[in-house]
């Protein structure tokens, strides 16, 4: 069977990775890839990204199966386009979708249906937006509404840092969000304590099949600080989510979720990556939902499965998740993204990558934004690649993560050096 990615960021190139691997898959195909996928002789990077080109070329090609792995295909409506010319491909409708490309949908839709998170209220004008923090006060949390490539949201711990996020996201969008058509919207809602996990499942209209757990670390420095990235590294399994807090997460927030979509006339498959929020005391809160794996949290995850992805997602697209069992490695994966300079406002792009360790089966560098110039291997965006490894336990695949960002060399490069950090902390107390 001839297989398709849709995207070129480091998520794209796992999946890629993992695809590969089934012997269900003739041939790999990933549109429009990037430096690391168009180096892999295994892989064939496609050039195009635009939605129609793309089904003539999965028709002209004979695709089996289609993935995609970024929101912006999803929330242009490439499974409706796919679906309609007959072929097959897993991924939220763009109706569905909307539970990532709109806060404003996703919150409304969670007080409807009485999925727990956060009291919210929706601006479009910005000196209401500006009033309501003047009245509320600070921590406070603003989010674009639209797609940000997983910078539209802003933690503000004071009432400077959240008037800023209100003039970036609906002024002069320095965040670049792709609006909605009914315009830029900022939803602003309470801060929540406690700690975040990254909980992703498949979907298939019905039955939903959990991956293993995980968890992202968002800020650009160490210790948490700095502004909020689209994530600098994530380990999977994610020590927080335990046993009681996994059967909550389904019961609360997911199960209700497919639901209240089939009900409402949105029938979701794909992937429903769900942010959760969890109280020390094991409630949880929805943060948000994506419609998609979560970058960087897809490369430890695929990293640790051993079932066959190609089957897993036939078995997806087919209906019958209810039919399938993961099989997982028990070794921690753990992995780091390296950064260009100038990330997340203004990443450099043309750094040479002068260096880069060589992968083995266990311990693989992701490529995000890379491209092959000439031969020569270079930055192409803000997260340029993801060194991931497994190990025994969260200290083993941190230092073998770490070795491997040892053996890459570009100018200006950036990374986080504690990313397991709250994972190590559960485990020494």
């Amino acid at each position: 069977m001839r297989v398709l990615v849709v995207g070129g960021g480091g998520r794209e190139h796992a999946l890629a990775w993992k695809l590969k691997q089934s012997p269900r898959a003739e041939r790999v195909f990933v549109a429009p890839g990037n430096g690391g996928t168009a180096r892999d002789p295994d892989l064939v990077n496609v050039p195009i990204t635009d939605v129609e080109a793309l089904r003539d070329w999965a028709l002209a090609n004979r695709i089996g199966l289609t993935v995609v792995g970024p929101e912006a295909p999803l929330a242009a409506g490439i499974v409706d386009v796919f679906r309609a010319a007959g072929l097959r491909i897993f991924g939220p409708t763009r109706a569905a979708a909307q539970l990532e490309s709109s806060k404003a949908f996703a919150k409304a839709f969670m007080q409807r249906h009485g999925i727990p998170t956060a009291a919210h209220e929706t601006f479009s004008d910005p000196a209401a937006a500006h009033a309501y923090v003047d009245r509320v006060g600070a921590p406070i949390v603003v989010k674009a509404d639209g797609l940000a490539a997983g910078k539209g949201v802003v933690v503000a711990m004071t009432a400077a840092e959240a008037h800023e996020a209100i003039d970036f996201m609906l002024v002069d969008n320095r965040l670049g969000v792709q609006h909605n058509v009914d315009g830029a919207r900022v939803v602003i809602e309470s801060y929540l304590q406690g700690e975040e996990a990254s909980f992703i499942v498949l979907v298939d209209g019905t039955h939903v099949l959990p991956l293993a757990t995980s968890q992202d670390h968002k800020r650009l420095l160490d210790g948490d600080a700095g502004p909020n990235t689209g994530g600098m590294g994530a380990y999977s399994p994610a020590p927080v989510v335990t046993p009681a807090v996994h059967a909550r997460a389904l019961r609360e927030v997911i199960e209700p979720t497919v639901r209240a979509m089939a009900a409402e006339g949105m029938p979701y498959t794909g992937f429903l990556y769900a942010g959760l929020m969890v109280a020390p005391d094991g409630s949880i809160q929805t943060l948000e939902f994506n419609c998609r794996m979560g970058d960087p949290e897809t490369q430890p995850i695929l990293m640790r499965l051993r079932s066959d992805w190609v089957e897993v997602l036939l078995a997806a697209t087919d209906g019958r998740l209810d039919t399938i069992s993961l099989e997982w490695d028990p070794r921690v994966a753990l992995g780091v993204v390296v950064a260009a300079a100038g990330y997340p406002l203004t990443p450099r792009k043309g750094d040479a990558i002068t260096a880069l360790p060589v992968d083995a089966a266990d311990a693989v560098v992701f490529h995000a934004g890379t491209a092959l110039q000439q031969g020569q291997l270079v930055t192409s965006g803000g997260r340029v690649l993801c060194a991931t490894a497994l190990g025994t336990d969260v200290a083993a695949a941190r230092d073998r993560a770490y070795a491997l960002v040892r053996g890459i060399d570009f100018d200006g490069m950036q990374y986080r050096h504690d990313i397991g950090h709250r994972a190590l902390a559960r485990q020494a107390g």
